[in-house]
């Protein structure tokens, strides 16, 4: 029986989450806390990577955190963009996210419409002339770097921001029945805050492949994973899995 759930996210902002449906149609208590947060790094910490951002014509944004590192640094070393500057994002959520800090024109805003990386190529291969910069954080792996490579894209990678672990308050008991993953970092952070984590018989979803396999990986039993044909979405396969366990 599934009674309080803990999401590894920040609450959500608007009380039409599906999360809070789920809650009220299910009879549980879902709290959220993410175990890992993103912090940017320092001007100087950026200087050492010895990258200068004017040497390059368009900016690739993964997520909605390299936008908000990138500007935020090119702020504080006063690198001025120029208003010519290409973006290249892998969803239009992501793109239309620009606008906090530009002024949004699509002729020189770039989006895919799966949300994985290899559908934002085809486009980056038609501005081929282009030279790309991409801010990633501290955790990252080079099978961006190496695709562009093969399409022999001019490209530079910068690491501009950090996860970093986000206990539990430490007057907090962890008396939760089951835990929602998003991350293979969020995964190591709780088992960092909670040593004895793996004693503990609560039930692990996750979201991701990656994330998945880190459960897996670290002796744990996954009891929900998503997305999935049948689940395209963390909420609905939370919906059906509580349906089918607490009846």
């Amino acid at each position: 029986m599934i009674k309080k759930i803990l999401v590894s996210q920040p609450k959500p902002s608007s009380e039409k989450s599906p999360y809070y449906e789920i809650a009220r149609r299910r009879g549980v208590q879902i709290d959220f806390h993410p175990f890992v947060k993103v912090e940017g790094l320092s001007p100087k910490e950026f200087r050492q990577q010895h990258i200068s951002i004017l040497d390059y014509t368009a900016v690739v944004f993964t997520s909605r955190h390299a936008i908000d590192n990138f500007f935020q640094l090119c702020k504080e070393m006063r690198v001025n963009i120029p208003d010519d500057m290409k973006y290249f994002c892998i969803t239009e959520t992501v793109a239309l996210y620009i606008q906090k800090y530009v002024q949004y024109r699509k002729r020189k805003v770039f989006f895919g419409t799966t949300g994985k990386i290899n559908d934002i190529i085809p486009q980056m291969v038609k501005h081929k002339t282009e030279k790309y910069f991409i801010p990633l954080s501290d955790v990252h792996n080079n099978d961006f770097a190496e695709l562009l490579d093969s399409k022999k894209i001019i490209h530079k990678e910068g690491v501009m921001y950090r996860t970093v672990p986000n206990p539990l308050p430490s007057d907090k008991p962890f008396d939760y029945d089951m835990v929602i993953l998003f991350s293979p970092s969020g995964l190591n952070a709780l088992v960092k805050n909670i040593p004895d984590f793996k004693d503990f018989k609560v039930a692990i979803g996750s979201f991701g492949p990656t994330t998945a396999k880190a459960v897996r990986d670290a002796g744990l039993q996954l009891e929900l994973e998503a997305p999935s044909q049948q689940y395209p979405s963390i909420t609905a396969a939370l919906n059906a899995y509580l349906e089918n366990v607490n009846g």
